[in-house]
């Protein structure tokens, strides 16, 4: 444990700071099955809006620093070409 009062403060900060960005990482990687899900189920429409959801909650979590934004716009692209693919064969 700290003994300067400022560590105390760091180590509470940085266990806050942790929690919320598992909290938003968990709600990203929620947002990318529900997605998935609908892709499965081959329905369009459905996955249309999740993938928009899902590119949605990719730029935020890069803005907020919760993943690097490369790993978003990598992300965002598998998931359209995905879509893509799908949307083509109906």
């Amino acid at each position: 444990m700290p003994n300067i009062k400022s560590a105390e403060k760091r180590v509470n900060v940085s266990s806050r700071r942790t929690l919320r960005n598992v909290s938003l990482k968990s709600a990203l990687r929620t947002t990318i099955k529900k997605f998935e899900s609908a892709l499965g189920q081959s329905d369009v429409e459905q996955a249309r809006v999740a993938l928009k959801l899902a590119n949605r909650a990719l730029d935020k979590a890069a803005t907020k620093g919760i993943i690097h934004r490369n790993t978003a716009s990598r992300k965002k692209s598998r998931l359209t070409r995905r879509f893509n693919a799908i949307a083509a064969n109906q």
